[in-house]
């Protein structure tokens, strides 16, 4: 059973005026994250974004399921989707074209004439081959804005190498500094619980695709953008680095507590556990008269947070001694009145039903043409005139094929049937 029936548009918000990067064409050589979350961040702003996909296959995470999205409980469809490819291909047109086939290639520097991005995150000089790089398709359309995202960069001693979000997590340091401290029960490192060495790096492609739109419209000119995952897991150790190039300390994992400051992790009470994140030394003294421990108020070693890093196991001994009784809920209540930054640790179906993020409206349910309802987290920000609209439902594998080659190569079916009869582009019976 096919559910993706996409072929009519459905509107998942109206804007009050035309979106902020309508007009502009993405012609995306990605798969995977980093680079979908990109493409998907520009069709949320209005870009026209195109998917090539391989004719058989497609993007890797098609098949990374389960879970998948079926038409109604109980089915077992072949062709569902997978809630990864879910999360990131919203708001695209896929293709499916054969790069390796010289038609295809033709085909791809046909519309990169007519873009205005290009995003691909093939090993270092892989599209070369196909005359697919930025310096040949830089001569079809010399204002392209052409971005590459490789684990380890255009350049270095690892510029071959492919990069994966885990491997990048081990490599940056961030695991280093992920999970509970040496010599304590499930002491390893540990990986984040999701991605996010792709979604940074996928947040810094489209924050450098942005500058390089802007500088364009200045100069008419585009340019090429090397984006790693390394160099950007790295840039968003933030404090953790500068720890060690200020500080020439080597940080090292504290579980749920923070490296600079003290209190701020979280603590058994009697029903489960919550976060207590102290900032500063007047929230300190309000925690402590809460807690009745002015003992704490009046100990020199915890005056300011300096202090309180150098004892912080005492402190957090005699902290978590006075939670220990309280019911969470209760708890929790009791901080936020006395300006304590306090909250639960939710898991991902408590977060959904959560009342700050259904009064927020994160979450938002597009509709395929078949009537099978799909869910999808929103754009996060806030634009005022110009908000994220949610267009379209992630493409079947090649579903915009026809359209696009018609619409904007003025292709006529027959030329479209003699790209399909070589395999330049998927067959009919996969689209």
């Amino acid at each position: 059973m096919t559910i993706f029936d996409t072929s009519s548009e459905k509107v998942g918000s109206c804007a009050p005026g035309p979106a902020s990067l309508a007009g502009l064409r993405v012609l995306d050589l990605s798969r995977v994250l980093a680079g979908p979350w990109a493409s998907q961040i520009l069709g949320d702003l209005g870009a026209d974004v195109l998917k090539i996909e391989h004719p058989e296959k497609g993007d890797d995470t098609r098949a990374w399921g389960p879970p998948n999205l079926q038409p109604s409980p109980g089915d077992q469809s072949d062709d569902a989707p997978s809630a990864y490819y879910l999360s990131c291909n919203r708001n695209k047109r896929s293709l499916a074209i054969d790069i390796a086939k010289p038609e295809g290639a033709d085909l791809i520097r046909r519309l990169a004439r007519v873009s205005d991005i290009v995003l691909e995150n093939f090993k270092v000089d892989g599209l070369s081959r196909y005359g697919l790089d930025y310096e040949s398709l830089k001569r079809e359309n010399p204002a392209l804005i052409y971005c590459s995202i490789t684990g380890f960069g255009q350049t270095g001693p690892y510029a071959s190498r492919g990069g994966y979000d885990f491997l990048i997590q081990g490599m940056s340091g961030l695991m280093s500094v992920t999970g509970q401290p040496e010599g304590t029960p499930g002491s390893e490192p540990l990986k984040v619980g999701v991605p996010v060495s792709d979604l940074f790096t996928g947040l810094y492609a489209t924050v450098s695709v942005l500058a390089a739109l802007h500088h364009r419209e200045r100069t008419g000119e585009g340019q090429h953008i090397d984006c790693a995952l390394l160099d950007t897991q790295i840039a968003v150790l933030a404090n953790q680095g500068m720890n060690w190039l200020v500080g020439g300390q080597v940080p090292k994992r504290l579980g749920n507590g923070h490296p600079n400051v003290v209190p701020y992790r979280c603590f058994a009470t009697a029903d489960g556990h919550i976060i207590v994140a102290v900032g500063n030394d007047g929230q300190f003294r309000a925690l402590c008269r809460l807690l009745g421990r002015e003992d704490l108020l009046t100990d020199e070693r915890f005056a300011n947070n300096p202090g309180r890093q150098v004892n912080r196991v005492e402190l957090e001994a005699a902290l978590a001694e006075s939670m220990a009784g309280w019911v969470s809920a209760d708890l929790i209540a009791a901080l936020a009145g006395g300006g304590v930054p306090a909250g639960p640790i939710n898991r991902i179906d408590q977060v959904f039903s959560d009342p700050q993020v259904v009064a927020r409206g994160l979450v938002h349910q597009l509709e395929t043409a078949g009537g099978t309802p799909v869910p999808i987290v929103g754009f996060p920000a806030r634009l005022s005139r110009t908000p994220a609209s949610y267009r379209r439902v992630p493409p079947r594998l090649g579903e915009q094929t026809d359209e696009v080659l018609s619409d904007l190569l003025s292709l006529a079916p027959d030329d479209i049937e003699s790209l399909r009869a070589c395999g330049a582009i998927g067959t009919a019976e996969r689209l």
